[in-house]
């Protein structure tokens, strides 16, 4: 089947969380543990005494005219804090606080900021340079400059400090904010020595804290205020973004990782050069490092970061490493075990990754195992530019080595490899342009995607697939037999992830190189022109399918003989082609004898005689035959389910298909069960937007349909198409299915303005995408005929009607349930219009062909039971009517229940002929009760809702409202059965 290369390797994935501190209450100030004991004139302590500050004093380093968005809350938090704690002047530790968090993360902004709003509540607010004790120093002295400036100006700096120290213990009241504490125990000793005042630090490390100030994290933006503040900035305030702005905004807001300082630097850069947000996405890599004019560099992430790991580097080199390799990796729940082989041992690794944390480059996991990195930290670290242009970036080798050494050995489903997953996918994805080329690595790349094709689980693989050709290309060559067998592989996973636009072109050009390599006939060459015909076929060009199966055969039998496994697949292939045009005729006979050799050649339950057996059951289900196809689908089920296990995703589809015959038998009470348990059973195992898992919900979607369920039914359909628009595209046929089957849901609850364009819209892409004849697009021109109808424009239906029920005949056969159901609707039309001599005639045809094709009780027998026994009446028969029209009552009520809006449609009826035969004491009854359950089950406004009302207002009068037939509209239920 598929061609693939042996695995070899795998990965893992990791998450974290981040802190961020705040700190600043009431409080004391020394230089720290280098505290100088400074004799000052008596002159300067009476200066200090009796100098007053004048109002709104302050040494802010900005304005705080400029864009503030998403920290209200935070800096209220903030205020309450620093407030409360005021007050408790005595617990001088207590009443500090501490803003710690990430370089970037917007710590200075919010004390800025808040130092701004609450200036004039202080009697002094001064901003220090905290990094260092020398830095705490000097900025002290600039306070005793700013003064005293008349004996400030001839004493040196330390005396400055002394002065500054002695002038806050005389007038409390003030504002102290230390900004950027490297050390937290740097604060102690002014935080003992000044209690009369608020104390507010900022600083990078998390840890350190408790002994010394409470801390207050401070996280990233939201969406929206990220948005906001990059429109802003890059846009100008004044300037109202377009909803196309705002959505590439919240596209790089989110590549920008929401961190304050990053979203600063972009839109100040965007402001200042004109670029596009589309643009700058792009550019990203190439700009963290890029100095405008008018922006200062101190506020450039390089910078921030660059400070930062020359801080990491002395304390710790071996911490640098650890960063430049986590840089390539996964953001999130990065394993120790993963870091360990660039660490001597445990100690160590654990000392590194503390100096990292302290420094908060990394967060730890609740256990400790595992760390996580800032997604902007990685994208610094990645662009970092290198001395020699050909040499890998920092850590890439690193990284490179981590995860080849992570690569279980072993070919099984292990935790192992879950974990390593997303940092092989992340290195893959992060390859630095340029870069040395590797087989080694992309063996490694490819190990990985094949373990996640055996899992199903193959759409997951496509940057893996794309990183692996991209290094065999560089290395091997473009049509060396490892380069077409990889690009083969990332065909598939297109296909898989129903990206045809993809897949296909990737597909023939793998056919073209390996007819010329190989040959025509070579078992690679047939394989890639059997995948190309499978592409064919999901994309609904059946003509090019059919020719590319037909060939494929031909040369199988030939190579291989009749019954070689790929011959028996290329069989099975093109009888589900045939299926697909509707040619039943040839489709049934050919999976008849495929599963007759695959049994002889393969066994009863080897994996593909049991999809050949689910192709067969499902054509006998497509024919109508459910006589054969429920008992065949049963026994394929059971067989995988022993075989495969319960969850495997054949055995998932073979459930599906069972649920699906359940549903077109009527078995609703076995059909939705089946469904729901599909649905989670795939959500689980696939995710909830894979290709299967969106065929489970459509399903799920159209059986809730069929029990009148239609609050459910309309969510599941809404939900279902918007996640396949957006998984497939406007166009693939799986989107058009759920687009048909929301019209029909809109129909369904009488909301016809919104139905019929969906309908035409449908229809349309139908007939461009499956051509005129494909049996979807004739379900489709059936129910749009049908809606016609039910607005009374029957100059468009009937002809769409006989249009539709003369294609059917000629494409799926007089018997077909397709076929029958658009005779049943046009004998309907035919009654609306009042031409009875053909309406009757075709009604006893369709229910006669119904009874004979699906049984005496199969809801669509009864549809048309129950449309005779209306012609009859129409015609004054009411002998016949009256009986036929109790005996489908009681076979609806039976098989549907007795509020399925059909059961309902049954019971009107037969209220209304129980009056036209005058039994009024029969009819009153029936019809107040069919009122009262479609109020309830439908609402009071429901058309059909409306019809009851109207009937019984009037059952005693002439002009009674005559009873309608009903027609059929048909929710398409996808196959999920690949054919190879």
């Amino acid at each position: 089947m598929t061609d693939r290369l042996i695995p070899e390797g795998s990965g893992v994935q990791a998450t974290g969380a981040r802190s961020i501190a705040v700190g600043g209450d009431v409080g004391v100030a020394v230089t720290g543990d280098d505290a100088r004991i400074v004799m000052l004139s008596a002159e300067a302590v009476h200066w200090a005494k009796d100098v007053e500050a004048p109002p709104g004093a302050a040494n802010l380093p900005g304005s705080a005219s400029g864009v503030f968005v998403g920290r209200e809350d935070e800096l209220n938090r903030l205020h309450r804090l620093l407030t409360d704690e005021g007050e408790a002047a005595v617990t001088q530790v207590s009443g500090t606080r501490a803003i710690h968090g990430l370089g970037g993360i917007g710590k200075s902004t919010l004390a800025l900021h808040y130092a701004h709003i609450y200036r004039h509540a202080y009697t002094l607010v001064w901003w220090l340079n905290a990094a260092t004790t020398e830095q705490i120093v000097t900025s002290l002295a600039s306070l005793a400059l700013r003064m005293c400036p008349q004996w400030a100006s001839v004493a040196d700096v330390e005396e400055r400090a002394a002065w500054a120290m002695l002038w806050l213990q005389w007038h409390p009241g003030w504002l102290l904010v230390f900004d950027n504490v490297e050390r937290p125990d740097d604060l102690r000793h002014y935080l003992g020595a000044l209690p009369d005042g608020h104390h507010l630090a900022t600083s990078r490390t998390g840890t350190g804290w408790h002994a010394i100030a409470p801390t207050m994290p401070l996280g990233l933006l939201d969406a929206d205020a990220a948005v906001s503040l990059l429109c802003a900035l890059s846009l100008g305030e004044k300037q109202t973004p377009t909803p196309q702005e705002r959505e590439e905004a919240g596209s790089l807001a989110a590549e920008l990782g929401y961190l304050p300082l990053a979203l600063e630097q972009a839109g100040a850069y965007l402001f200042e050069t004109g670029t596009s947000l589309a643009d700058y996405r792009t550019l990203l890599g190439q700009v963290m490092d890029t100095a405008v004019g008018g922006i200062d560099p101190e506020r450039t992430i390089a910078r921030i970061w660059r400070h930062t790991l020359t801080a990491i580097e002395r304390r710790n080199p071996q911490a640098v490493t650890l960063l430049n390799a986590m840089a390539w990796l996964a953001p999130d729940d990065i394993p120790r075990t993963l870091l360990a082989p660039l660490s001597p041992d445990t100690l160590a690794l654990g000392e590194a990754l503390g100096v990292l944390h302290s420094y908060n480059m990394i967060s730890y996991s609740a256990d400790r195992q595992s760390v996580s990195v800032h997604r902007l930290v990685q994208t610094v670290l990645r662009h970092r530019p290198t001395t020699d242009p050909d040499e890998r970036p920092p850590g890439r080798k690193d990284a490179e080595h981590l995860i080849r050494q992570a690569t279980p050995t072993e070919d099984t489903n292990t935790p192992q490899w879950e974990r390593l997953i997303p940092h092989v996918i992340a290195l893959a994805a992060s390859t630095p342009p340029h870069s040395p080329a590797s087989t080694t690595t992309a063996y490694t790349y490819h190990a990985t995607a094949q373990y996640l094709f055996r899992q199903g689980r193959d759409a997951h693989s496509i940057p893996l697939r794309t990183a692996t050709l991209a290094q065999f290309e560089q290395v091997l060559g473009d049509t060396h037999p490892n380069t077409l067998t990889t690009r083969s592989n990332l065909a598939q996973a297109y296909y898989t992830a129903g990206n045809l636009d993809r897949a296909i072109p990737l597909m023939e050009a793998t056919l073209a190189q390996r007819e010329e390599v190989l040959g025509g006939t070579h078992p690679d060459t047939l394989t890639s022109r059997n995948n190309l015909a499978v592409a064919y076929e999901s994309a609904g060009d059946l003509t090019r399918a059919i020719s590319l199966y037909e060939a494929t055969l031909a040369q199988r039998e030939e190579l291989f003989g009749g019954t070689h496994p790929e011959t028996l697949t290329s069989r099975n292939n093109l009888a589900h082609a045939y299926e697909s045009t509707g040619d039943l005729v040839s489709a049934v006979p050919l999976y008849e004898a495929t599963l007759t050799q695959s049994e002889q050649a393969l066994g009863h339950t080897h994996p593909d005689t049991l999809t050949t057996r689910s192709n067969l059951a499902y054509a006998y289900y497509a024919a109508g035959d459910l006589d054969r196809a429920i008992p065949l689908m049963e026994t394929t089920l059971a067989q995988r389910e022993e075989a495969l296990g319960d969850i495997d995703p054949n055995t998932l589809t073979s459930r599906n298909n069972l649920a699906i015959a359940y549903y077109a038998a009527g078995d609703l009470d076995r059909a939705i069960p089946l469904m729901e348990t599909t649905l989670a059973q795939r959500e689980e195992l696939f995710g909830d937007i894979d290709p299967n898992t969106l065929t489970s919900r459509n399903n799920l979607a159209s059986a809730y349909y069929a029990a009148g369920d239609l609050d459910r039914a309309n969510l599941l359909m809404e939900t279902t198409l918007a996640q396949r628009e957006e998984l497939f595209g406007e166009a693939h046929p799986d989107t058009l299915s759920s687009r048909n089957n929301l019209a029909i849901a809109y129909y369904a609850a009488g909301d016809l303005d919104r139905a019929i364009p969906l309908m035409e819209t449908t229809l349309a892409q139908f007939e461009q995408v499956l051509g005129d004849t494909h049996p979807n697009t004739l379900t489709t021109r059936n129910n749009l005929a049908s809606a016609y109808e039910s607005v009374g424009d029957l100059e468009r239906a009937i002809p769409l009607y006989e249009v539709t029920l003369a294609q059917c005949e000629q494409i799926l056969g007089h018997t077909h349930p397709d076929t029958l159901t658009t005779r049943n609707n046009l004998a309907h039309a035919y009654y609306a219009a009042g031409d009875l001599d053909r309406a009757n005639p075709l009604m006893e045809t369709t229910l006669a062909q119904r009874e004979e094709a699906l049984g005496h009780i199969h809801p669509d027998t009864l549809t048309s039971r129950n449309n005779l026994a209306i012609a009859y009446e129409s015609v004054g028969d009411l002998d016949r009517a009256i009986p036929l029209m109790e005996t489908t009552l009681a076979q609806f009520e039976q098989v549907l229940g007795y509020t399925h809006p059909n059961t309902l449609s049954s019971r009107s009826n037969l209220a209304h002929a129980y009056y036209a035969a005058g039994d009024l004491d029969r009819a009153i009854p029936l019809l107040e009760a069919a009122l009262a359950q479609r109020e309830e089950a439908l609402g009071h406004t429901h058309p059909d809702t409306l019809t009851s009302r109207n009937n019984l207002r009037h059952l005693r009068q002439a002009a009674e409202t005559v009873p309608q037939p009903e027609h059929q509209l048909q929710p398409l239920a996808n196959r999920p059965e690949q054919p190879e």
